[in-house]
């Protein structure tokens, strides 16, 4: 198609730095790039896909000279409006090309990688070394990026011993708005290579989970371990939520396990449909793989075979925990401390199908994109200290209350996630489920025999729009808690909830990086609207 005039001038510039393929003018894929999982509203004006990093830095100087702003995007699993365009002069910025693992440093314990390589790109790299990331990748893993992570607080694989993305990068290479190329960590100095993070100011923590508002993150190195010798699972049913959460709260500030979570029934009867098995049995030829002796890995995965697929009856909520360590009696140990808390608060031991089938294969095609009817959804996540989590929860359900009888007639339905970070903060994530259009992230990132089973709904604008508006009453109702939150994006207003000063250092920040306000616009907040009002207090 035809480009405006400005646009068409700002592409022949930008082809001549990175390449005539690199360069986006087709309005399907830029309205690709321009939605995420929940939203989709202006077209970018222009594209880019650049292959390599070495003349990113002019281009971003090209663009913001011509006044556009840049959303930059990684695997696109953003459901808070991450890198939707704010305007229609917008170039999005592609960054899936740049997926080149640059260095395994087994010696130093470091790995360098682009900013659009997979997490399951780094597992596949880094397992046959016996070797992985302590915190090693999300549900989204099989498309999302690091630079996404690190830029959206990635976490739950490993987390509930290891943290978020976040505390295991140790430098990075970042973009900003003034073209400017900064590198974070050891290598921001003279002869530094990859290591140690904190010499001087933690440079590197100020471009984490700023998504995109700060900077373009091209290059990240981020800490490795040995791969775990002995791991062990363990599932428990609980009659009630707040006994689950209890369990959960205990176990996490114990310190036994990489990974801690709870199953709402809703989503425990999704994780066992029977239309599943086929994956499940791929999943067990793992299991049976990764186990130490052939006698093991067939004992194990006859448990998988012989707990089935209905063994939690309908209202009960599970909690799945993973136990790794250096000896089986290590784990074993940890295991068995899992099961004392959970029992403590009245947990049931059942069999660990879940835990177990999602660790023998993490990263997943993203067919669960969708519901199994086609159905949308989209979450919302509050982070939250452990003596907090049962207040936040029963406020949550309080707020939804008057809303049933509207959600409903109009088919909209919630489901819960709880997770645990370190053994100090407490997950919670309410989704929300209804039938609508797709958008086209829908139609792109399930497998395609996968999405020929699914009929796309009817458009929907009633059921969006309830949606949309309980959204807006959670997040209001998150910042009133002071709970923090991952992938920011343009939902949760964190500027408006900072203390003025708190705010007055990002803000300028944000000026120094960023002095035209370019690089994602509404993400974190409205940075213009914060600075004036500030001005006008004096």
């Amino acid at each position: 198609m035809s480009l405006l005039p400005d646009t068409a001038a700002l592409a022949e510039r930008l082809a001549k730095l990175l390449g005539g393929p690199a360069i986006v003018t087709d309005e399907e894929e830029r309205a690709f790039l321009s939605s995420d999982v929940y939203s989709s509203s202006i077209t970018a004006a222009l594209a880019i896909r650049p292959g390599s990093r070495e003349r990113l830095p002019d281009a971003v100087r090209a663009i913001s000279e011509a006044g556009f702003a840049i959303t930059p995007r990684g695997g696109g699993m953003s459901y808070t409006g991450g890198y939707v365009p704010s305007r229609a002069r917008t170039v999005a910025l592609d960054l899936r090309e740049l997926n080149r693992i640059v260095e395994v440093n087994e010696a130093d314990r470091v790995i360098t990688v682009e900013a659009g390589v997979t997490w399951q790109q780094i597992w596949k790299t880094l397992d046959p070394l016996g070797l992985r990331l302590p915190f090693f990748g999300t549900f989204s893993g099989h498309r999302a990026t690091v630079g996404g992570g690190l830029s959206n607080g990635a976490l739950f694989m490993g987390t509930a011993r290891h943290g978020t993305a976040a505390e295991i990068v140790t430098g990075l290479e970042v973009i900003d708005g003034r073209g400017r190329l900064i590198r974070t960590g050891q290598t921001a100095f003279h002869n530094g290579r990859p290591g140690f993070r904190n010499f001087g100011p933690d440079m590197t923590g100020l471009f984490v989970h700023d998504a995109g508002a700060l900077g373009i993150k091209t290059l990240a190195s981020l800490r490795i371990m040995e791969r775990p010798d002995a791991t062990e699972f363990s599932s428990f049913a609980f009659a009630g939520q707040l006994e689950a959460v209890r369990a959960l709260s205990d176990i996490a500030r114990a310190g036994v396990t990489e990974e801690a979570y709870i199953f709402d029934p809703a989503t425990t009867r999704r994780s066992l449909e029977p239309a599943s098995l086929k994956r499940d049995m791929a999943r067990l030829r793992e299991v049976m793989r990764q186990e130490h002796g052939a006698v093991r890995g067939l004992r194990e995965g006859a448990k998988m075979v012989a707990s089935g697929r209905r063994f939690v009856e309908d209202g009960l909520y599970t909690l799945h925990c993973v136990c790794a360590g250096r000896s089986r009696a290590e784990v074993e140990a940890d295991v068995r401390r899992v099961e004392t808390l959970a029992r403590d608060s009245g947990g049931l031991p059942i069999a660990n199908t879940i835990p177990k089938a999602a660790r023998a294969k993490p990263f997943e095609p993203l067919n669960g994109i969708l519901g199994a009817d086609g159905e949308r959804w989209a979450a919302l996540n509050a982070k939250v200290p452990h003596s907090d989590a049962g207040r936040l929860i029963a406020a949550t359900e309080e707020l939804l209350s008057p809303y049933q009888e509207r959600m409903e007639a109009l088919g909209v339905s919630t489901s819960f996630l709880y997770i645990a970070i370190g053994n100090h903060i407490f997950s919670y994530e309410p989704v929300l489920r209804w039938y609508d259009r797709w958008l086209p992230v829908h139609r792109r990132a399930p497998e395609p025999d996968h999405l020929a089973r699914l009929n796309e709904p009817a458009p929907n604008p009633e059921a969006s729009a309830l949606v949309h508006e309980i959204r807006g009453a959670i997040v209001s109702l998150f910042a009133q808690f002071g709970a923090a939150s991952n992938q920011i994006g343009k939902t949760y207003p964190l500027l408006a909830s900072m203390n003025p000063e708190t705010r007055a250092v990002l803000t300028a920040l944000k000026a120094e990086l960023d002095p035209d306000g370019l690089l994602n616009p509404g993400a974190l907040g409205t940075f213009e609207l914060i600075r004036e009002e500030d001005n006008a207090r004096g």
